[in-house]
Formats: C-alpha cells, sequence, structure tokens
C-alpha cells in the first residue's frame, strides 16, 4: 500500500464514522494489525496538514504565532 492509498482509506472512515483524522489513523491500524509507529512513512503530507490542524484546534499543539498582522 502507498501513501495515496492510506490517505483514501484515512479519508473514507473519516467520512463514514465521522471521527478525527487521529482517531481514524488509530482504528485503521488496531483493525489492520499494524504498528503505529510504522505507519509514519505512509502519512502523506496533506493529511499530515489535516491532522496538525485538528490538534492546534483541539489544543493539543500551539499554532505558531508569527507574520500574521491584527485585524
Amino acid at each position: 500500500m502507498n501513501s495515496k492509498e492510506f490517505s483514501l482509506m484515512i479519508e473514507g472512515i473519516v467520512k463514514e464514522k465521522r471521527v478525527t483524522y487521529m482517531d481514524a489513523v488509530v482504528d485503521y491500524c488496531e483493525k489492520n494489525d499494524i504498528d503505529l509507529t510504522t505507519v509514519n512513512p505512509m502519512i502523506n503530507k496533506s493529511l499530515k496538514e489535516k491532522i496538525r490542524n485538528e490538534a492546534v484546534n483541539l489544543k493539543m499543539l500551539k499554532e505558531k504565532k508569527g507574520g500574521v498582522l491584527p485585524v
């Protein structure tokens, strides 16, 4: 399985089960007996960005402030 196929599988889980991308990756790995530490190469740039945005929104990561003028 390549990163494109993996990304499409995760997108399908997110839409079907209405869960976060992080939960979808964990769910997929648990159901298919895949170690979470080995899945990193299969996560493409787009999926990483979606996971990062979720983490920022859930206040799991701090958003980098800089270069943004207040409106």
